[in-house]
């Protein structure tokens, strides 16, 4: 276990967010999503075969990469300040708030149709997006930076990279994403539940997680749904609904229960989830320190 590593990364990101890239040092993910371009359009081909292929040497590169650096460093607070670039609180947080300001950066953080949303809305697709990415980007890093280290971190990182630009049911990614994309299902899985426990527990709602997971199973993602459901209950509105995705609308359920009509004090509820969580994992790393 990195729990020294683990507390020190997730401060650092808490207060300074990402640090400045410029053309010479990009982010961890920019270097991941260029050699993905660069595989696709070498060697694309509507096959599975090919997309595993591309799966397996990028988790080879970033394990090779990852594991050197842990080789050749062993400063606790260096690995941390690489390690916090894989840990996206402060920007996750940032990126919702400003929705509340500026409504129509919403076209920004979801790939829903946004141009004729109202204002309920588009509030109830930034708290879904909160939810949603809570898991994706704090709570999973974390979770696989703590058990493996920043090579299961990073490995994590690939790992979701892959995902958000192969892992589509399309004619083009169907069977070239279709590893990357089950993969992604996998490594979610356990997160993906924690995080709705974690959200349960910090809104007082450890009550209703039996609930939280009869709706949170409706997703068609077999992870997304948990998180997303836990804090539409614990801020009382009602997520999910018919979307629209392309011209065309999507009939999804609902993955909570409360009120319809969605107003940006409710995205300022479910931001209230950062400091307790701050606090909570705070408290959960020192006290591991202490017992371990």
């Amino acid at each position: 276990m990195y729990i020294t590593l683990t507390l020190i990364a997730y401060l650092i990101d808490r207060v300074f967010g990402e640090f400045k890239y410029n053309i010479y040092i990009k982010h961890p993910v920019v270097y991941m999503g260029n050699f993905i371009k660069y595989f696709e359009k070498r060697f694309y081909k509507d096959s599975v075969i090919r997309g595993t292929l591309l799966t397996l040497s990028l988790l080879f590169i970033v394990f090779y990469i990852t594991y050197s650096i842990t080789y050749f460093i062993s400063n606790v607070y260096v690995l941390a300040v690489i390690a916090s670039a894989g840990i996206a609180s402060k920007m996750l947080y940032d990126s919702v708030k400003d929705i509340v300001s500026n409504p129509q950066n919403i076209k920004y953080l979801v790939s829903r149709d946004t141009k004729y949303l109202n204002n309920s809305d588009i509030n109830k697709a930034a708290i879904e997006t909160y939810g949603e990415n809570f898991s994706d980007g704090i709570v999973a890093p974390l979770f696989y930076l703590f058990c493996f280290g920043i090579v299961g971190l990073f490995i994590y990182k690939a790992i979701n990279t892959l995902d958000s630009m192969v892992g589509y049911r399309n004619e083009r990614y169907e069977k070239f994403g279709k590893f990357s994309a089950i993969l992604d299902d996998v490594v979610n899985y356990i997160p993906s539940r924690l995080t709705a426990i974690i959200i349960a527990i910090l809104f007082g709602k450890i009550n209703i997680i039996k609930k939280i997971f009869s709706y949170g199973k409706l997703h068609e993602s077999p992870n997304a749904g948990y998180p997303i459901s836990a804090l539409g209950f614990s801020i009382g509105v009602k997520l999910g609904g018919d979307t629209s995705y392309f011209g065309k609308i999507k009939h999804k359920p609902n993955f909570s229960e409360g009120k319809v009509d969605i107003s940006k004090e409710d995205i300022l509820n479910s931001l209230k989830l950062r400091v307790r969580f701050d606090i909570f994992i705070v408290l959960i790393l020192i006290l591991l320190q202490i017992i371990l």
